[in-house]
């Protein structure tokens, strides 16, 4: 189980290696929400996502040896792409498993990293067997892109800066959205925000028809998702929450937000034409919600997290043609 403590130590490990990343304004987002909007904008983190943080908290948490011996994972693309970084940077082998239907630009970066890519169809293929069984293989150590408590505990670092980045904005109470998907990277800012701002409540944002997470915390059990594409939100679609997180979600956050596609692309267009940031369109749904989901989200202040930018070129030009100034 992850802690604050083990977030603290993953912050150590973690400094002079992971960016700490801006949190930025617009008045024109802010008059479309009706309220303050701040932006955390992790889609400017090492590999363009949050991901990072918990790839390299897992990496160098190994002992030499069995860092030696390699690790795998499996991922759309943006926590492939935070361990083949971190192990990169350690020298040690990265194998990692990703959907056939993935981004293009995200399996590319990956093995530009210098991971071995594993292709995999995810309505028909379970990937956690596919990583158990080539782990067992090879001798390599799984990291898990959400039901970890290293990769957790590096997630929660970004809960660390949010409310220190917060408190400098003179903000003490908002509703704090972030996308997603397993719930690694909220129930990390919930642990940490629950330690150093218990006035900054994490709620979780999904797409809708993949909002597993929502369901969950509304019947106080785990709720799986009943299919596993169809959404451009490629970054977020799990089936459902973690053994892991769910606990901690399920103590700490506040009520899950839920958008449309058309919500999160739209998103996207602003985000660059206001913030002149690139955001995937997983990366933007919890902006999507503070933009268009005002009566849901409560106080004079709300906090987003853009948790990713390894935008496909062509959906980031369908965005801008459809939503776009």
């Amino acid at each position: 189980m992850s802690t604050i403590e083990m977030i603290h130590a993953a912050e150590s490990r973690l400094q002079g290696h992971a960016r700490r990343t801006p949190l930025l304004s617009s008045p024109f987002l802010d008059e479309i929400a009706g309220r303050r909007v701040l932006i955390k904008a992790e889609c400017l983190q090492h590999t363009g996502s949050f991901k990072f943080r918990g790839g390299w908290s897992a990496v160098s948490a190994l002992s030499p040896d069995t860092r030696a011996r390699g690790v795998i994972a499996f991922s759309s693309g943006n926590h492939a792409q935070g361990v083949a970084l971190a192990a990169k940077r350690h020298d040690a082998p990265a194998v990692i498993i990703m959907p056939s239907d993935a981004p293009r630009l995200k399996i590319d970066n990956t093995r530009a990293l210098g991971a071995e890519v594993v292709l995999y169809d995810r309505a028909s293929e379970d990937r956690d067997a596919i990583g158990e069984r080539l782990a067992r293989e090879r001798g390599l150590t799984l990291i898990k892109p959400f039901d970890e408590p290293q990769v957790i505990a590096g997630q929660g670092t970004t809960g660390l800066e949010i409310a220190d980045q917060a408190a400098d904005a003179g903000v003490s109470e908002a509703d704090v959205l972030i996308c997603c998907g397993g719930g690694g990277l909220t129930s990390g800012i919930a642990l940490a925000l629950a330690d150093r701002a218990p006035g900054l409540r994490p709620r979780p944002v999904e797409p809708r028809g993949f909002d597993d997470v929502a369901r969950s915390l509304a019947s106080g059990g785990i709720e799986r998702n009943n299919r596993m594409s169809g959404s451009p939100c490629d970054a977020i679609l799990t089936p459902e929450p973690g053994q892991i997180t769910f606990p901690i979600l399920k103590r700490l956050c506040g009520p899950g937000l839920v958008v449309s596609d058309d919500e999160a692309l739209r998103a996207v267009a602003l985000a660059f034409s206001r913030l002149k940031i690139v955001v995937e369109p997983g990366g933007a749904v919890a902006l999507a919600a503070a933009l268009f989901h005002a009566p849901e989200i409560e106080g004079d202040a709300v906090i987003v997290v853009a948790t990713g930018g390894n935008v496909d070129a062509g959906v980031f030009r369908d965005a801008l043609a459809r939503f776009g100034d």
